[in-house]
């Protein structure tokens, strides 16, 4: 059972998905924060605070965006402004090449980047011993938080008291494939133009990285996935990065308390790929609205509000954990 009730103005799952990018809040005046990664690369943090090493004693909360996302995404700018309205700390991770300006390295981030969201939450382990700390993963974020919680089990509780994932891709073969077909070749071409763009970038500065001609002619994000994703980050091809970068198998592994929220009309994930409570694990909690598409969730009368997610995550963290 969810609380969530999509308006009536606003049905299916397309519009639901769409026309938060046509409210999305004013971002917070970030504090800027960038991380040298162990490989020579590096990451910029996004917080709503100055980030120091007491905080002051606030619980910490760090978000992981979605595909071509970063802290001005939508959902990422709705959550920061809640975070904040209750006192919280909050940073958006902004995965390799998603800040503004190119990463240094051949590889950028993927779906199943689990040893990333390692590094990070420990490096953040590290500055904040003993405050409350939770993930929350969007999308890509979320799939590969969820990877993470899966594969590390008991040992993840060292590093959160809880987490949340958002409309996750957790069968990323079943999401590829829905995306290239009808009206998601919509997504596809927009997540291709900006994948495409950095991936012209990177050959720029490592030219014959792979193969330009096929990148670009690219029609799906197998064909990309195929040709740049795969090889970069260390996978035979595009069918073995989607099986292995998945988080549905790693599901019954995850010993945190853990939201596990998703909208039935998702147009990137069919329905009928959703896990029931046998495939996962006791401490996953399952919510499977009706509606509210991708990362959508609108409320209220027109123009509609975006805060019943950001609500529902921090309702979990305070009062369901």
């Amino acid at each position: 059972m969810s609380s969530y009730r999509a308006p009536g103005w606003l049905p299916g799952g397309h519009a639901q998905t769409i026309y938060p990018l046509l409210i999305r809040p004013t971002p917070l005046p970030y504090h800027r924060q960038r991380w040298e990664t162990p490989d020579g690369d590096f990451i910029d943090l996004d917080w709503n605070l100055v980030p120091s090493s007491t905080l002051d004693g606030r619980p910490l909360l760090v978000l992981f965006h979605g595909l071509e996302g970063s802290s001005g995404s939508h959902y990422a700018s709705t959550l920061m402004h809640a975070v904040t309205g209750i006192g919280w700390a909050g940073v958006v991770v902004n995965f390799r090449g998603c800040s503004g300006e190119s990463n240094r390295l051949p590889r950028a981030y993927h779906s199943g980047d689990s040893d990333e969201i390692d590094w990070i939450l420990r490096r953040l382990q590290a500055s904040f011993p003993g405050y409350p700390r939770y993930a929350v993963g969007v999308s890509l974020g979320g799939n590969a938080l969820l990877k993470w919680l899966g594969e590390r089990e008991k040992a993840a509780t060292d590093t959160l008291r809880a987490a949340a994932a958002i409309s996750a891709p957790l069968d990323l073969a079943a999401c590829g494939h829905a995306l290239a077909s009808g009206f998601n070749r919509l997504y596809t071409r927009h997540f291709l133009y900006t994948l495409k763009r950095h991936a012209a970038d990177k050959l720029r500065r490592y030219p014959g990285l792979f193969d330009e001609r096929r990148m670009r002619a690219a029609r799906n994000l197998h064909e990309f996935d195929e040709i740049v994703t795969a090889p970069l980050h260390g996978f035979a091809g595009a069918d073995d990065y989607w099986r292995r970068a998945s988080s549905k198998p790693w599901l019954p592994g995850i010993r945190l308390p853990t939201l596990l929220l998703n909208a039935q009309n998702d147009p990137f994930l069919p329905a009928q790929t959703l896990p029931s409570a046998h495939q996962v694990a006791a401490s996953v909690q399952l919510e499977f609205p009706r509606q509210g598409g991708h990362v959508g969730f609108v409320t209220g009368p027109l123009p509609g509000r975006l805060d019943w997610l950001p609500q529902r995550i921090l309702d979990y963290f305070q009062h369901e954990v």
